[in-house]
C-alpha cells in the first residue's frame, strides 16, 4: 500500500497523478500537491478513492462509490456507525434476495398443488426467475448509469418487494411465471451496486471485507432464510413465503432511505461508458473464472440429496442437515475469503481454485463414506471464499464501467449454475454414478484455473510493456 499522506490539508490519500492535481497546483501556487509514491504492492489507480482536497474544483472520483458515501469511513465514530447501518441495510436486502431465490426450490411441490400443475411445470418459475437475473443485470446496469446509487438501490428493492408481493397474490400459473421473471430483474443489479457502495465506504485495503459483510446476507439466506421460507411455505402456504420475502425487500428499502446519504451521479457516467467494460479482456477473463471454475459446486449441490440417500446410505431426513453443513461452509468461506482477498487478491483467487480442485476430487473419491461426504459437503460450501475476491477483482479491472462489470458477475454465477447442473446430469445419466458430480466439479475447476493463469499472465505482460518502453526511452 502507498504511505498515507501526512499533509494536514488532505483528509485522505490518493494515488495516480491527474489533471485535477495540476489544476490544484495552479489554484494554490504556494502549495504544490504531488501524487504519493507507490510501491510494488499498490493496487491499480482505479481502486483508490479520492476524498476532499483544498481545491475549488472537485477531483474525479477514482473509486466506484461517490464522495459523499466514501467520506463516511474517514469521519467520526458516528459516521462509522452510520456506515455499519448502511452495510446492514444492504445485507438485509441480500438476505431477502437470496431467500427468495432458494426458497422457490423448497416450496415447488406446494406451488404445483396450489395452482393445479405438475412439478416440472411449476419448476418453470425458477427458470423464469433465473432468466430475469440474466436479463436484468446488464440491462439495468447500463440504463441506470446516470442514476444515483441510492436512488437505484431504492427502486430495485421497491420492484423486488412488489414483484414478490404480486407472486403471493398470483391467481394463475402464467401470472406467477411473469411475476417471478420481474422478481429476478433487480437481482444482479442490486448485488452489483451494493458491493460497489460497500467497497466505496471502506478503506482501500479492506474492500473485500466490506463486500464480504454484504455477501453474508446471501450466505445467511442459504443457512437460515431459505429453510425458514420453505418451512413457512410448507406449514402456512407458499403464498406466505413469497409475501415474507417481499416484506424483507420493503424493509430494506426503508433502511436504505433512512441511513444512506444522498449521492451524486458520477461525472461522465453514461450507458456508453458502462458498455466500455465489454471491451476489456480482463473483465471477460475474470467473469469466466467463476462461470467455469465454480460450475462443479452447483453440479454437486444439484444432486447432493440423491447422492446422500442412494450412495452414502443416509435417510432422507439427513438431507436438511447436509444443507445446513453446506450453509455453514459458505459463511466460513465468505469470512475467510474476504480477509484473504484484502491481503493478496490474485493469490486468493488462484489458491481457492486449487482448493476447489482438491475438495471436488475428494468428494468424488469418498462420496460413498457417510462421514467423509458430510465433511466434503461442508468443505464445498467453503468454496464460496472465492466470491469476495472475484467481486473485488472486477472493481480493479473494470475501469469506469464498474456497475455493469459488478452486475455481470451474477450472470456469470447463473451460467455456472446451469453449466454445473447440466454436466453433472450428463455424467450421472451416462452411468458414471452419483459420485461423478465431484469429478465434473474438479475438471471444471481445472478449466477455471487455466483461465485464471491466462488472466494473470496477460496482466503481467501488459505491465511489462510500459516498463520496457520507459527503459528504452
Amino acid at each position: 500500500m502507498p504511505e498515507p499522506c501526512r499533509n494536514a490539508d488532505v483528509n485522505r490519500f490518493t494515488f495516480s497523478p491527474s489533471p485535477a492535481i495540476l489544476r490544484c497546483n495552479r489554484s494554490f501556487p504556494n502549495r504544490r500537491f504531488k501524487p504519493l509514491p507507490a510501491c510494488a504492492s499498490a493496487p491499480p489507480a482505479s481502486s483508490f478513492r479520492l476524498f476532499r482536497l483544498p481545491c475549488p474544483e472537485s477531483l474525479p472520483v477514482t473509486h466506484p462509490a461517490t464522495a459523499s458515501l466514501a467520506d463516511l469511513n474517514a469521519g467520526s465514530p458516528s459516521q462509522r456507525h452510520r456506515t455499519a447501518w448502511i452495510e446492514f441495510a444492504l445485507a438485509v436486502g441480500a438476505f431477502g434476495v437470496g431467500a427468495g431465490e432458494f426458497a422457490s426450490m423448497g416450496i415447488l411441490p406446494n406451488v404445483a398443488n396450489g395452482l393445479l400443475v405438475t412439478e416440472p411445470q411449476a419448476g418453470h418459475m425458477i427458470s423464469a426467475y433465473a432468466l430475469g437475473v440474466v436479463v436484468g443485470a446488464p440491462v439495468i446496469a447500463v440504463l441506470s448509469a446516470r442514476m444515483a446509487r441510492r436512488t437505484l438501490l431504492l427502486w430495485l428493492m421497491v420492484v423486488f418487494a412488489a414483484a414478490n408481493a404480486a407472486s403471493a397474490l398470483a391467481s394463475g400459473y402464467y401470472q406467477l411465471i411473469g411475476f417471478r421473471f420481474l422478481a429476478g430483474l433487480p437481482h444482479g443489479a442490486y448485488f452489483g451496486v451494493s458491493f460497489l457502495v460497500a467497497a466505496g465506504m471502506a478503506e482501500p485495503n479492506r474492500r473485500a471485507q466490506a463486500v464480504g459483510r454484504v455477501m453474508m446476507g446471501i450466505t445467511l439466506a442459504t443457512l437460515v432464510g431459505s429453510p425458514l421460507a420453505t418451512w413457512l411455505g410448507q406449514a402456512l402456504g407458499w403464498r406466505l413465503a413469497f409475501a415474507t420475502v417481499g416484506a424483507i425487500g420493503a424493509l430494506t428499502a426503508m433502511l436504505i432511505l433512512a441511513f444512506m446519504p444522498l449521492d451524486k451521479v458520477q461525472p461522465g457516467a453514461s450507458p456508453l461508458r458502462e458498455l466500455g467494460a465489454l471491451r476489456r479482456k480482463q473483465v471477460w477473463l475474470t467473469l469466466a473464472i467463476p462461470a467455469i471454475g465454480l460450475g462443479g459446486m452447483f453440479a454437486v449441490y444439484t444432486y447432493v440429496a440423491s447422492t446422500l440417500t442412494q450412495l452414502s446410505g443416509f435417510s432422507p431426513a439427513f438431507v436438511p442437515v447436509a444443507l445446513v453443513l453446506f450453509g455453514i461452509g459458505m459463511n466460513v468461506g465468505n469470512i475467510a475469503g474476504s480477509w484473504l482477498a484484502d491481503r493478496a487478491l490474485m493469490a486468493t483467487i488462484g489458491g481457492m481454485l486449487v482448493w476447489v480442485i482438491v475438495v471436488m476430487a475428494l468428494y468424488g473419491l469418498t462420496a460413498s463414506n457417510p462421514w467423509m461426504i458430510s465433511l466434503c459437503v461442508f468443505l464445498i460450501g467453503c468454496n464460496f471464499a472465492i466470491c469476495p475476491a472475484i467481486q473485488t477483482r472486477l472493481m480493479d479491472v473494470a475501469g469506469d464501467a464498474q456497475t455493469l462489470a459488478a452486475a455481470l458477475n451474477h450472470s456469470a454465477f447463473n451460467i455456472a449454475n446451469a453449466l454445473g447442473a447440466w454436466l453433472g446430469g450428463v455424467a450421472v445419466a451416462a452411468g458414471f454414478g452419483w459420485a461423478s458430480t465431484g469429478w465434473v466439479g474438479a475438471l471444471l475447476a481445472v478449466a477455471g484455473l487455466l483461465v485464471f493463469l491466462v488472466s494473470w499472465a496477460l496482466e503481467r505482460s501488459d505491465r511489462r510493456e510500459p516498463e520496457a518502453a520507459a527503459v528504452a526511452g
